[in-house]
């Protein structure tokens, strides 16, 4: 074989390692967060009906628009968070992440500033390099919530284009109060690139990829939108719905901003058959929600147990627990994965996350994690 050429990477991947959390077969995989529980045989029925249905029109193009999905997915807002939106104000992609970088495709590019908080999804970054952007963090208080005089003062001094919060926050778990977020939203109306002489609005991105895990009485960003219209929410129905296999990602804006996500989505991005698959994955919406229930408890359950441990452990609204810190937490990662027990290195120096997995996982971690630290 003739040697290969040199080819023109762009310069500043070279460094670069794609993301990619460990894929391993243990007895308790508890790293990225997904839901322990397999569809329930009805919904997987259902998607299997739904998917044969569309089998035969697969030589046509998917509806570039899926305005069936973006409806389906109105009706599951209603349900669970008692809002109502029109389709126009939805839109999907395959997972949050493409979503994320619909956002920045529209919003970020070459010489602006994407803000965001330390502690935050590791994705982000490369989100924001992708975009050929930079992407600036401000510090969060000690105990892992967003401080608000100093994302603030960011917003006014740096003119971010977008910023990204994550609410519940990955990986600590933590949220935004309402007040806080109208707060940020206020100050976000003015605080854009100026462009033409004309000062533009920050697009604030709520990252609500584990809003259905929050506490009840702990409201969406999805109650802000009628008066924030910079304001775009962004979900999936990976955690929710046990569906990380399917890659369903959506997007709750004003419909200016919908349309901005139009000019640079590439066309037919959703398949015929994701669109089949999520639309009969939502009508099992009900059973979904309250499986959740049970989830949020076992959460509290393994939260409340880590910190009698003597754990530092944040208040999570989310399906994982950070907790520590740890002398040295590689040692106490690599002595779980041992004990068949896969968690994450991730997010402040010395503190492990775990994911609430099915009550067999959760079991395993805590018999794990006593021996390897007595």
């Amino acid at each position: 074989m003739n040697q290969s050429p040199l080819l023109p990477l762009r310069e500043e991947l070279a460094a670069v390692t794609p993301y990619g959390a460990p894929q391993l077969e243990v007895e308790a995989r508890l790293n990225v967060n997904e839901n322990p529980y397999s569809p329930s045989p009805e919904m997987v029925a259902d998607i299997a009906k739904a998917v044969a249905r569309v089998g035969a029109g697969l030589n046509r193009y998917p509806d570039r628009d899926f305005v069936e999905l973006r409806q389906a997915l109105a009706d599951y807002l209603l349900l669970e968070c008692g809002h109502s939106f029109p389709v126009q104000h939805i839109w999907a992609a395959n997972g949050s992440n493409e979503v994320m970088a619909q956002l920045l495709g529209a919003y970020a590019g070459p010489g602006r500033i994407v803000l965001g908080t330390e502690h935050s999804y590791s994705m982000y970054p490369e989100y924001v390099r992708g975009a050929h952007s930079r992407y600036v963090t401000v510090p969060r208080q000690s105990d892992f919530n967003v401080d608000l005089t100093v994302l603030t003062g960011a917003l006014q001094d740096l003119r971010p284009s977008v910023l990204l919060l994550a609410n519940p926050n990955n990986p600590t778990g933590t949220v935004i109060t309402e007040a806080d977020l109208k707060q940020i939203l206020q100050v976000a109306q003015q605080t854009g690139p100026i462009i033409d002489g004309e000062s533009t609005a920050t697009v604030v991105v709520i990252d609500e990829a584990y809003g259905e895990f929050r506490d009840s009485g702990q409201p969406s960003a999805l109650a802000l939108l009628e008066k924030f219209p910079h304001l775009a929410v962004s979900r999936t129905m990976s955690k929710s719905f046990g569906m990380a296999g399917l890659r369903l990602g959506y997007l709750v804006a004003a419909k200016t901003i919908i349309y901005d996500i139009m000019r640079v989505r590439l066309p037919y991005h959703l398949s015929a058959l994701t669109q089949a698959a999520a639309i009969a994955a939502l009508s099992h919406a009900s059973e979904q929600l309250d499986q959740l229930a049970q989830l949020r408890k076992r959460r509290d359950k393994l939260a409340s147990w880590l910190a009698a441990q003597g754990y530092v452990v944040p208040k999570t609204q989310a399906n994982f627990v950070l907790f520590g810190p740890f002398e040295n937490r590689h040692k106490v990662f690599n002595d779980l994965l041992e004990r068949g027990v896969l968690i994450r290195e991730v997010g402040p120096t010395g503190f492990l996350r775990v994911s609430i997995g099915s009550e067999r996982e959760d079991q395993a971690f805590r018999a794990a994690l006593e021996e390897a630290t007595k």
